[in-house]
């Protein structure tokens, strides 16, 4: 019944901005725990951001300052805008919902 489909992922350039969209059903954002992770092959699936009901926030140290979430909750959808992107932030990204739901993910390549 819940499904976190991410859109928005592809190519950019060092230095450009991206912005992942995800669009949820089966579950309301607004008052989810709703989070981005990214994951390269070999490698854990390590945070990137999340958002709770109440509306704080948490970044992973390597993105903080650059990466933002949010979410449009007439939209039902949750969002995450990468700024100064940086070639190490290549890897699959997966929205996540209560700690539990997952999407399929989404490649995110940045190129120098």
């Amino acid at each position: 019944q819940v499904e976190l489909v991410e859109s928005g992922g592809g190519l950019a350039q060092a230095g450009g901005s991206l912005r992942l969209s995800c669009a949820a059903s089966g579950i309301y954002v607004g008052s989810s725990l709703m989070g981005w992770y990214r994951q390269t092959p070999g490698d854990l699936r390590e945070l990137v951001a999340t958002l709770d009901s109440d509306g704080s926030t948490n970044y992973g140290e390597s993105v903080k300052g650059r990466f933002t979430i949010s979410r449009d909750g007439a939209r039902n959808t949750v969002y995450l805008r990468m700024d100064s992107l940086k070639p190490e932030d290549t890897a699959v990204y997966y929205c996540n919902a209560l700690n539990t739901y997952w999407g399929r993910g989404i490649q995110v390549t940045v190129s120098s």
